[in-house]
């Protein structure tokens, strides 16, 4: 294939895909908005699954780099209610398939994979727009700009590249998270750390659907968690989130009455709590098939977390990758044949997380069962 392929987004769908796409010689450019790797944090734990987050690694070749970052232990899991009663607890007993890493790691093996100059850090497209004869020109704040005729947006929710595809927008699913962070938690907080235990915790309101959270044990005994509310975007304004100590006694009004070992997680974080609305695409999102241009990660699917995202991510920057090296002389034979994988996929684990989850599908979802299935 002699066309160079145009990724906007280093995230990691699009590391994925230029790995893939370095390993078949295809040329393959990455934009980012961020001005260096190290720019900003990148997320917390990843649980990477064997039947597509792995599998994407593997095509990649970079199985031995990912199993070096695993943590080991980290796939525990506990289910509490309120008052803290153990309702499911999993312990790793090494044989799990779903190991745990820190998304930073996971993103460095995949930079430092790519060839020298891959990766155009400092580029934040401003505006993207169709020329003629199939070609895009990609415009960045600073006014320089890309041309090219093979363009992905794996630029994420709020996508710069979708709208050459797909006139959706991502809308407020009705709940939000709360994002605080424990530090040190095993010394300072070592009843908190317990209840945690070595990898995961889901806490939840039995009587109240929509309140519960999820607290993960990262490196040096930090422990992250994303408390849920199921409320409308109105009710956080009013709360001032520039005020860290008035919006954590605000939240942790919400959650009054919880296990003295819980409510650590909610009122006494280290670093302010942050808002976190989430949105979503519609679910069975699609477009008609445009020459030149596709979409990957949450550009494409964009849905409510459920552990699913990162490693739909990456599935697709693989499956993109291995359709361009198998079609060399066929663009859209390429495209067409990636997006006919791509849409009932994503689709299937977009409608699982777009409704409020009941407590017995969390316990459900924690216990591995499928929806419904008791």
């Amino acid at each position: 294939m002699q066309t160079s392929v145009t990724v906007i987004g280093a995230g990691l769908g699009g590391l994925v895909l230029a790995r893939v796409l370095s390993l078949h010689g295809i040329p393959v450019a990455v934009y980012e908005a961020d001005p260096s790797p190290t720019a900003r944090a990148q997320g917390g734990m990843l649980d990477i699954h064997e039947h597509n987050g792995q599998r994407a690694l593997k095509a990649a070749d970079l199985m031995d780099e990912f199993r070096g970052i695993v943590l080991e232990g980290r796939q525990e899991t506990r289910l509490l209610d309120r008052y803290g009663t153990v309702l499911f607890h999993q312990v790793d007993d090494g044989t799990g398939r779903n190991p745990e890493v820190q998304r930073g790691e996971l993103r460095q093996i995949l930079l430092d994979a790519l060839p020298a100059g891959t990766v155009r850090w400092g580029h934040k497209a401003t505006g993207v727009h169709r020329l003629a004869e199939g070609r895009y020109e990609v415009t960045f704040t600073g006014g320089t700009s890309t041309v090219t005729n093979l363009l992905v947006g794996a630029d994420g929710a709020w996508s710069r590249v979708r709208p050459l595809l797909s006139d959706a927008t991502p809308a407020y699913i009705g709940r939000s998270f709360v994002e605080t962070r424990l530090y040190d938690a095993d010394t300072r907080h070592p009843a908190t750390a317990k209840a945690v235990g070595g990898g995961t915790l889901c806490a939840l309101d039995r009587d109240e659907r929509g309140k519960w959270f999820v607290a993960h044990r990262e490196k040096g005994g930090t422990l992250h968690a994303h408390l849920t509310l199921a409320r409308p975007l109105d009710w956080f304004t009013t709360i001032d989130f520039t005020d860290a100590t008035a919006a954590a006694a605000r939240i942790a009004e919400e959650f009054e009455g919880w296990a003295p070992e819980l409510t650590p997680l909610i009122a006494a974080g280290e670093t302010a709590p942050v808002l976190r609305p989430l949105h979503a695409l519609p679910i069975g999102h699609r477009w008609s098939r445009v020459p030149g241009v596709t979409l990957l990660g949450d550009a494409a699917h964009f849905s409510a977390p459920d552990g699913e995202g990162a490693n739909l991510a990456m599935q697709d920057g693989a499956e993109l990758g291995q359709a361009l090296a198998a079609h060399p002389d066929d663009l859209e034979a390429a495209l067409t044949a990636y997006e006919q994988a791509l849409f009932p996929r994503s689709a299937r684990a977009a409608a699982v997380v777009a409704h409020n989850p009941t407590p017995q599908d969390l316990i459900d979802f924690f216990a591995g069962r499928p929806p419904g299935e008791r």
